[in-house]
């Protein structure tokens, strides 16, 4: 089945919490961005995001930091197209003292910073594929 990626930078209007901690619900909106396009893909219509199963957030992430945002369609039903998520921090915002603000670090290995399940759907009649 088909995948699909994207990577963004989290700005300083993602920091939703002291110290530039983004907000989890940042991921659930990416994931949602990236199951828009796997229905585009694999429908030719946007659909609808149904429910999550399951959401795990598994590391923090902070203004500055890349997120990679990759998600599948694991299993076709009539309507409903279940997807599986997982967002991976790509570059990093060093903490240490005494470097500038701007500092960046490129990860050897991605640290997974959320996963999740869920289902959308695209009605019948919006089905172009």
């Amino acid at each position: 089945m088909s995948e699909a990626l994207i990577r963004m930078r989290m700005s300083s209007a993602d920091a939703h919490y002291g110290g530039g901690l983004v907000d989890g619900a940042k991921m659930l909106e990416l994931f949602g961005d990236v199951a828009t396009e796997l229905l585009i893909r694999q429908d030719g219509d946007e659909g609808l995001f149904l429910t999550y199963d399951s959401v795990e957030f598994t590391a923090p992430v902070f203004e500055g930091d890349y997120i990679e945002a990759v998600g599948k369609i694991v299993e076709l039903g009539n309507s409903s197209r279940k997807m599986e998520f997982e967002a991976r921090k790509v570059i990093s915002s060093p903490k240490a003292e005494g470097l500038p603000d701007s500092a960046r670090d490129v990860l050897e290995e991605p640290i997974v910073v959320a996963k999740a399940k869920g289902i959308c759907v695209v009605p019948k009649d919006k089905q172009r594929n």
